[in-house]
């Protein structure tokens, strides 16, 4: 993630003040305006299928119905069941499309080449920071990686002591005999495999965590239990829940995950969220999927963005994503 974001911080977005508490507001968030506006091309028409991430669905969903009303002749089909859903969809070439929020595994690019002869090409889309998100009437402003793994993880390679209730956490009166109650993603998602990497030190989760078959879950049964604490794309925050700031490591400085903290990597499960395609190397897309992506990153494209509670990406890398599609 470091090697994607830390170059692309542009002064006035490092220089920011940080937000440190989940009480903190949510800065307005506003597009690169060095990003170009989207030209319409001529004789675009025909189907496009987008197969993958549940995080990216309604992104998706969005992008294609305002695709739609510059070309009606398009017809676009999202499906969102998880980032594994990605992989064999754009191998049996039953998706054009294929959204993912997190790197194909080394695994999946292998079947992937071994079917077409070359490798998948992946297009950064968006920024996310993957949020932990606890009941909006919890106490708690702030968590380490290490107490995250202690809370999800029966291997707790994060070296802390099992944590399972509230008062371990220092919450006192009514919380401190109260039983952390935990929900996730399926594994099927790739944001259950994202967490189960950064937050677990790619540990195992506890048969314990209620796994949900979508994002809107997450948020759902935490705003339903007030003793739960959750994990997914901070685009699904609801006003039932707070994200609370995290830190790398046990002690130090924790970081609420807004837009500059994104940037900077200070946010430590910050990602960026993908949409791969099947390209020849030195041939460009076909014309649709060519015109999708690049509408996709264009100035209204990343105002979508924005409007689904995501972080728009830098004029700057939207650029190098543009050159991909050539």
């Amino acid at each position: 993630m470091k090697s994607f974001i830390r170059p692309l911080a542009y002064a006035a977005l490092l220089g920011a003040t940080a937000l440190t508490t989940s009480q903190a507001a949510w800065a307005k968030l506003e597009v690169d305006p060095n990003i170009k506006t989207y030209q319409k091309a001529a004789g675009v028409s025909g189907n496009l299928d987008s197969i993958g991430s549940d995080t990216l669905n309604n992104l998706m969903t969005y992008w294609a119905e305002t695709f739609r009303k510059k070309y009606p002749n398009v017809r676009i089909q999202v499906e969102g069941k998880g980032s594994s859903t990605t992989p064999p969809a754009l191998i049996a070439g039953t998706a054009q499309l294929g959204p993912m929020s997190r790197i194909m595994k080394n695994v999946e690019v292998d079947k992937f080449e071994k079917k077409y002869g070359f490798k998948p090409t992946k297009i950064g889309v968006a920024l996310d920071s993957l949020a932990v998100f606890v009941h909006r009437d919890n106490p708690l402003d702030s968590l380490s990686l290490s107490q995250l793994d202690a809370i999800y993880s029966k291997t707790r390679r994060g070296g802390m002591k099992d944590v399972s209730t509230w008062g371990q956490l220092g919450l006192g009166g009514a919380w401190q005999q109260s039983a952390i109650s935990t929900y996730g993603r399926n594994s099927a998602s790739g944001t259950y495999g994202y967490f189960k990497k950064k937050a677990l030190f790619k540990g195992d989760f506890k048969d314990t965590v209620k796994e949900q078959p979508g994002s809107a879950s997450v948020v759902m049964g935490i705003t339903e239990d007030r003793a739960g604490i959750g994990y997914t794309g901070v685009g699904y925050r609801t006003s039932g829940v707070k994200a609370l700031s995290l830190s790398k490591k046990h002690g130090d400085r924790a970081y609420f995950p807004d837009y500059a903290n994104v940037l900077s990597g200070k946010y430590p499960l910050s990602r960026i969220l993908y949409i791969y395609v099947v390209k020849q190397p030195n041939k460009p897309l076909p014309t649709l999927t060519k015109e999708f992506l690049k509408f996709v990153l264009s100035r209204e494209g990343q105002e979508i963005v924005v409007k689904d509670g995501y972080m728009p990406l830098p004029a700057k890398v939207v650029e190098r994503q543009l050159a991909l599609l050539e």
